[in-house]
């Protein structure tokens, strides 16, 4: 079975031999792409809605792996428990979903040796809560698919780093510190979309008088694509 580029590289990032638990699992595919590449031994496909899961449990039957992959109704990490995963997967969701499912879990989330997250908004503030709560990204991936950007991240136990609350968040926040290191080439693609998209904001907000704390606000954020361009360029 072949599986889109986004979940591939998803696939990539679960180390070999790790017991998978996938939280949002949707149809399903990435476990059963997975037990059948011999990448897991087994894993828990979880979601909170019904009908995905109900698809899930077929794809399962498919090919036959029920006794390999177990399927669970759960909001977010309420129906497992410590101990049950060593990898941690969940993609196609919001950063503050993310976020409450890892907050409300927290003692399962400590737990897992890894997780492997593709948060799909809010992307500076959640990359400074996986270092608040003490995990550190030793991974990160961007795939364009479709149009759209998707950033994929492998983050394991490090140290935690407080924050000063109301502090602007880093260029490596709001980009992905690893990305512009490795000068990914889709970062730059991204980088350059950005400003093409600050730059028409500010032209239609040139003759707006009342809109001045937005053409700040956006200002501001190509600045900060500007600076990220520069560090990708000097690396």
């Amino acid at each position: 079975m072949q599986l889109s580029s986004r979940l591939s590289a998803v696939a990539g990032m679960v180390t070999r031999g790790n017991r998978l638990v996938d939280v949002g699992c949707d149809h399903g595919y990435l476990p059963v792409y997975l037990y059948l590449n011999r990448i897991i031994p087994g894993a828990i496909a979880m979601d909170v809605r019904k009908g995905p899961l109900s698809r899930a449990k077929e794809h399962i039957a498919q090919y036959g792996l029920e006794k390999y992959i177990e399927t669970r109704l759960s909001d977010g990490l309420q129906a497992l428990g410590e101990g049950e995963g060593d990898t941690l997967v969940m993609a196609g969701m919001g950063g503050p979903l993310m976020e409450r499912i890892l907050t409300e879990g927290a003692k399962v989330r400590e737990s897992f040796r890894e997780m492997v997250l593709a948060p799909q908004s809010d992307l500076p503030h959640f990359r400074r809560f996986i270092s608040e709560i003490g995990w550190e990204t030793v991974k990160e991936d961007l795939i364009l698919e479709d149009g759209k950007f998707y950033p994929i991240m492998k983050v394991v136990h490090g140290t935690k780093k407080y924050t000063e609350p109301g502090s602007p968040y880093t260029c490596e926040e709001r980009f992905g510190e690893l990305l512009l290191k490795q000068r990914h080439p889709v970062l730059k693609e991204y980088l350059k979309r950005e400003l093409g998209i600050c730059d028409s904001i500010l032209e239609k907000l040139e003759n707006a008088p009342s809109a001045k704390e937005r053409e700040q606000e956006i200002k501001e954020e190509r600045q900060a694509v500007l600076s990220a361009l520069e560090i990708y360029e000097s690396i």
